[in-house]
């Protein structure tokens, strides 16, 4: 199957979840707001969130699925080599589980001295036992996840790329039920917010069953029957992780960047990390589209390439990737940026978010989408390292880019308050995507070609035409943005179709697409 039509399949599921994440968030605040219970909501539902991205996008899916890949696919008898795949998957279930509810009952028992360590302030003893119940209720939902993404690889392995996409479409369907749910409450019954904030920590947990029951259901349909046996320390078991480790250690990189982001909001006033959390919600819409399903789609690929020692293959698919990574992210960071207090406004302003927290969440925005085309190319380029199992370089950039991210925290938090926080986070991710770049170049594995950089070039002068038309157009349109229902959707279809229309009309005249290659993308593989 084509790179393109892999992305097409992976990105348009993400979309569906990204936009029924967007109109979560969109509920959320209306039903919520933001305000000290929202804070202590979102920072308990970052806790296991930090475990998840590490299974989900990092070391686990990096060191499994090749293994799982080469055992299911390794053998000329493809009963055999199902069989092999089927038992090496057991023998990882079986050690997986057991860590995995070890790690749950540590942090249940430790969470008060966890949400006590995230804070520098003075712990407010009315929201300090919210967070708490809040992280407890939630944090089981790191062993479902995680089995979830056991069974995505597998499911990967075989080229099945929907179940694995459309899982997270689950958690956001029943978080969107509690909170129409609790809103009735409120309305019927006199609920209180922290009382509505309950209901929806107890619903993570319960989509976290149902997101579990979903995947398995696909692996039996693909023939696999994952079972669980007594734990047992396989050579292949300790060789995934081996493998995985140093992954962890580079992905635990980025998981400690997002609790040491919780910890700087925690010295600012309530209602920061809401703030930045609904801003993180629109730069997560292109991210999550581009970025996790280029990456997922490209490994693969790349690693075949480069086991075949097929130097111009392995180019040719990361300067592709890096085309459509661009094609697509440089103007979707202009437009959030130029656009960004009226798309906050328009999404979320009502209820408890008025429109002062509008206006503080689009400036924390117009800040963090400066960095939007930096996180898609850490995406892209990861792969390339993870193809050569080189899981150590990637492991140095994301430290280095933490200690820049922490240093900079300290630099511009008391000036900018939670935008210097945003602003530290742009500056650590270009630092990470310069020295992969850089390693890559020395050790002779990936150079940008003159062509692509001065494709990227027309590109960004494209969607400078564009930045400029959506500056002009948001101008006319500004009594729009926090009306009914109607005038901010018809608002927010003219403001994307202005600038779909002239970014690509301009991308096209300049020769900013290559027409070639986009056709020859979407034909299969040789």
């Amino acid at each position: 199957m084509s790179l393109l039509r892999n992305v097409g399949t992976i990105g348009g599921l993400t979309l569906v979840s990204r936009i029924a994440g967007m109109v979560r968030e969109m509920i959320f605040s209306r039903v919520l707001g933001a305000n000290a219970v929202t804070d202590a909501w979102f920072q308990a539902f970052i806790i296991p969130n930090v475990f998840r991205r590490l299974f989900a996008e990092g070391a686990f899916s990096a060191a499994f699925v090749p293994m799982f890949s080469k055992r299911l696919h390794g053998s000329d008898d493809p009963e055999a080599g199902l069989e092999e795949a089927r038992s090496f998957s057991a023998d990882v279930l079986s050690v997986f589980l057991p860590v995995l509810i070890a790690l749950v009952a540590v942090f249940e028992i430790a969470m008060p001295g966890v949400i006590w360590l995230l804070s520098e302030k003075q712990v407010d003893p009315q929201v300090f036992p919210l967070s708490v119940d809040f992280a407890r209720i939630m944090f089981p939902y790191i062993i479902l996840v995680s089995l979830v993404t056991l069974f995505t690889g597998m499911l990967n392995s075989v080229s099945r790329f929907a179940p694995g996409a459309s899982f997270p479409i689950i958690l956001n369907i029943v978080l969107i039920a509690a909170l129409l749910t609790g809103e009735w409450f409120a309305g019927t019954m006199g609920a209180s917010v922290a009382q509505i904030a309950y209901g929806i920590a107890w619903a993570v947990t319960g989509a976290g069953v149902m997101q579990l029951a979903w995947l398995y259901y696909w692996v039996r349909v693909e023939g696999f029957r994952p079972k669980l046996l007594w734990p047992r320390i396989t050579p292949e078991v300790k060789r995934l992780s081996i493998i995985a480790l140093p992954a962890a250690i580079g992905g635990g990189a980025y998981q400690i960047n997002t609790l040491v982001q919780l910890y700087f909001l925690n010295q600012l006033s309530d209602g920061s990390v809401s703030y930045m959390n609904y801003a993180d919600r629109l730069n997560q819409l292109p991210l999550g589209i581009i970025g996790i399903a280029l990456s997922t789609a490209i490994l693969p690929t790349l690693s075949k390439f480069v086991g075949s020692a097929n130097k111009d293959g392995a180019d040719r698919i990361q300067s592709d990737a890096i085309e459509l990574a661009m094609l697509l992210t440089i103007p979707a960071a202009v437009a959030l940026a130029i656009c960004a207090e009226a798309f906050v406004t328009m999404m979320f302003a009502g209820g408890r978010f008025d429109l002062a927290d509008a206006a503080v969440t689009g400036d924390v925005l117009a800040a963090l989408v400066l960095g939007l085309p930096a996180y898609v190319l850490v995406k892209v380029l990861v792969p390339n390292f993870y193809a050569r199992a080189d899981t150590r370089t990637p492991v140095v950039a994301a430290f280095i880019s933490l200690g820049v991210f922490i240093a900079f925290n300290y630099v511009f938090l008391d000036r900018y308050g939670v935008v210097g926080v945003a602003i530290a986070s742009v500056v650590g991710a270009w630092i990470n995507v310069g020295f992969l770049l850089i390693v890559l170049a020395l050790r002779g594995h990936y150079t940008i070609p003159g062509v692509l950089l001065f494709r990227i070039t027309r590109q960004a002068l494209a969607a400078a035409a564009m930045g400029a038309a959506l500056f002009y157009a948001q101008g006319l349109l500004t009594g729009w943005f926090a009306a009914g229902l109607l005038a901010r959707l018809a608002a927010l279809l003219v403001l994307v179709g202005a600038a779909a229309i002239v970014y690509f009309g301009i991308a096209f005249a300049v020769g900013a697409i290559d027409r070639q290659r986009i056709a020859a993308l979407m034909k299969k593989a040789q």
